[in-house]
């Protein structure tokens, strides 16, 4: 089996989700977000100069260090996480089809019978109670999940135009990044970027913690993966793109929403590229990754219901 093929298959065995794939699996009902969104929607690049600073920190989890200086030259970096309207026309110019909308090349699993060998994506359904350890239970890898359908068949795009674009695998994010005459961000200009010129602080605006009266990101409030208070807004769900508060530097989103793709190996076990940033599905009970410095593996062959991207351009 080649290393792609162990990528993507890898993702799903050792979540324990392959058995419990495309059947009963329905999307979950999203509750209405509470939080109302400035109407305008910024769009558009930052251009950054560049320079010196500290990538990772003393580690809360065992990969963010240890931290050390490095340079990085003047580069751009979207405002916004790309978004389902911005992949929409990429897709409706180029006709490309996604990873998670092509039934997998059985040649690439000869472990996995042909008949499960079907197009499909991870979503994140959640547990029952708080406790559950067992992360094969919060996932499904649900039939005709796609970036058209983010939770399945039952799912669409309608009000989410502006939201950022999901379960679209690292090969997809880098032929949009492509089409627009871009690249994928590397670790050190996403932290860069993300930092905002804190060198060192704990989170992109500083070392305080959000609170439910003042908002910062779109991320878990509560007892992660059971009970989500929504005390953001947005309660287990993506929120649009510039719902929250820019950064130093202009940008959006940087912690939280979507997990945003990178085009760095993931140098680690079971392989892929280094995803950055955090998400919806990030509580402070649990894996607290939405600071500048988490980062963790995203399968190059697989997509999910809480992985974007953003690009970038060397200056």
């Amino acid at each position: 089996m080649n290393r792609r093929a162990k990528v993507r298959l890898g993702a799903v065995i050792a979540l324990g989700l392959l058995a419990a794939a495309c059947g009963d699996a329905g999307p979950t009902a999203l509750a209405e977000p509470t939080r109302a969104c400035p109407s305008d929607w910024p769009s558009g690049e930052v251009a950054l100069a560049g320079g010196r600073f500290t990538l990772g920190a003393a580690p809360e989890h065992a990969e963010e260090g240890p931290p050390h200086e490095i340079t990085v030259a003047p580069f751009s970096i979207d405002r916004t996480e790309v978004t389902n309207a911005q992949f929409a026309a990429f897709v409706k110019a180029t006709g490309y089809v996604t990873l998670a909308e092509r039934k997998p090349d059985p040649a690439l699993y000869p472990d996995v019978r042909p008949q499960d060998l079907k197009p499909s994506s991870l979503v994140f359904v959640g547990a029952d109670e708080v406790g559950s350890g067992d992360a094969s239970g919060w996932w499904r890898v649900v039939e005709g999940a796609n970036w058209r359908h983010p939770e399945g068949p039952g799912s669409d795009l309608t009000g989410r135009e502006r939201h950022p674009v999901v379960q679209v695998g690292y090969e997809d994010a880098l032929a949009y990044a492509g089409w627009k005459g871009r690249d994928l961000p590397t670790e050190a200009q996403w932290e860069f970027a993300a930092r905002a010129g804190l060198d060192g602080a704990r989170y992109e605006w500083g070392d305080q913690r959000p609170t439910p009266a003042a908002p910062k990101a779109n991320t878990w409030q509560g007892a992660f993966p059971a009970v989500d208070a929504g005390d953001d807004g947005y309660k287990a769900r993506t929120a649009p793109v510039a719902c929250y508060p820019a950064s130093r530097y202009g940008l959006y989103d940087m912690s939280g929403n979507v997990w945003e793709w990178t085009r760095d190996p993931y140098e680690g076990p079971g392989g892929g590229h280094l995803i950055k940033g955090g998400s919806f599905l990030c509580a402070d009970n649990f894996c607290h990754r939405y600071r500048p410095s988490a980062r963790q593996a995203g399968p190059a062959d697989t997509g999910a219901s809480h992985v974007g991207f953003r690009t970038v351009a060397t200056r």
